[in-house]
């Protein structure tokens, strides 16, 4: 097992990394809670729930499933975990436990910030996605208009990652989980970008095992960047680097039918073509994009989304400022800014790369 902290200006909690750590979880809670709620959903609840469950027998634990997928991250299902919880009559004592990807996560955390004005949370992420949305405090749920509009920062008092989780993942998600580290590496050092480009250059070499040989790393990067900026005013941002695409695009598709790291990937590389347009400078776009095409992520956008309905919707990005576009750029490998980009340059750079 590895250890690492957390530490800003709210408090500071524990990341727990390692194999087998859902069957400690009792010892590694140290919080004395009235109550364990645990939020979970269809695919990992047969797997993993009732594992917990004999895990925390000596507390009193109840368990909320919702369905998988992104759909299950809206108002209707946070108002029937909320009422669940006054139901049973869980005090402020009570803590929420979040078992299973960056869905359950984040509407966990929203569910715990809110509850009685606030209640304990604890992350045990199952997936490689969730190295990301795990840690770092970011919760909320999808609106009609948009993905993750309702929200909060509520880090967790814990953060309990079973790395066993990580061999039951469909490859589809180890895919999208893959394609996080890979952002992780593209803002953060070029080193990085070329020890996870030369380990894992394509499907074959993309196991639980190897990806998950690099958890720690991209869980550091997200952690040193939290401890900076918190609350996502300044240097966070960067860690949205391809999500002001790709979370319009998991929008117009309609929540769930691209997986947030597939969206990620796309974006990815249009925020490339974007940086190169905005600095005049050259990037490793067509590296990055014969990278992913070995690894099965998709390098276009898929048929359906129209450029007028994505740049409308990528003014929901809440990087957006005074009714501009804010985009997280890159001047080269490991070296992101977030800047003002006009709407010309965004249409203009978005056509190009849909009619390539």
């Amino acid at each position: 097992m590895e250890k690492l902290m957390i530490g800003t200006k709210t408090g500071r909690y524990p990341i727990f990394v390692g194999r087998g750590l859902l069957t400690k979880a009792d010892e590694l809670i140290k919080d004395v809670y009235s109550a364990c709620y645990i939020v979970t959903d269809s695919h990992v609840a047969p797997m993993y729930l009732n594992k917990l469950e004999q895990t925390l027998r000596n507390r009193k634990v109840f368990h909320y499933i919702v369905e998988a997928g992104e759909q299950s991250k809206n108002l209707s299902e946070y108002h029937r975990i909320i009422t669940d919880m006054l139901e049973k009559k869980l005090d402020r004592n009570a803590g929420v436990i979040a078992l299973g990807g960056g869905v359950v996560g984040d509407l966990a955390g929203f569910v715990a910030a809110t509850y009685l004005r606030g209640v304990a949370f604890l992350q045990m992420p199952t997936t490689l996605l969730a190295h990301d949305s795990s840690v770092g405090g970011k919760v909320g749920i999808d609106h009609a208009l948009g993905k993750n509009l309702i929200g909060a920062f509520y880090p967790p008092a814990a953060v309990i990652y079973d790395t066993a989780t990580l061999e039951t993942l469909p490859f589809r998600e180890l895919q999208s989980g893959f394609a996080e580290l890979i952002k992780h590496s593209l803002i953060s050092s070029p080193d990085f970008y070329q020890e996870l480009k030369e380990a894992i250059p394509g499907r074959s070499e993309l196991t639980p095992a190897s990806a998950g040989a690099f958890l720690i790393r991209g869980i550091s990067v997200k952690a040193g960047i939290v401890e900076l900026d918190e609350h996502e005013s300044g240097p966070r941002q960067f860690l949205n680097f391809g999500h002001t695409l790709g979370h319009a695009l998991e929008k117009e598709l309609g929540f769930g039918v691209l997986t947030h790291g597939e969206g990620v990937a796309v974006g990815s590389l249009f925020a490339l073509k974007l940086s190169e347009a905005y600095y005049g400078c050259s990037l490793p776009v067509k590296d990055i994009t014969d990278w992913y095409t070995e690894l099965g992520l998709p390098t276009k956008v898929p048929c359906g989304p129209t450029a007028d309905g994505l740049i409308e919707q990528m003014k929901y990005d809440k990087k957006n400022r005074n009714g501009h576009y804010h985009f997280v750029l890159l001047k080269s490998i490991g070296k992101p800014e977030t800047k003002p980009v006009p709407e010309k340059l965004v249409r203009e750079t978005l056509l190009s790369f849909m009619n390539d």
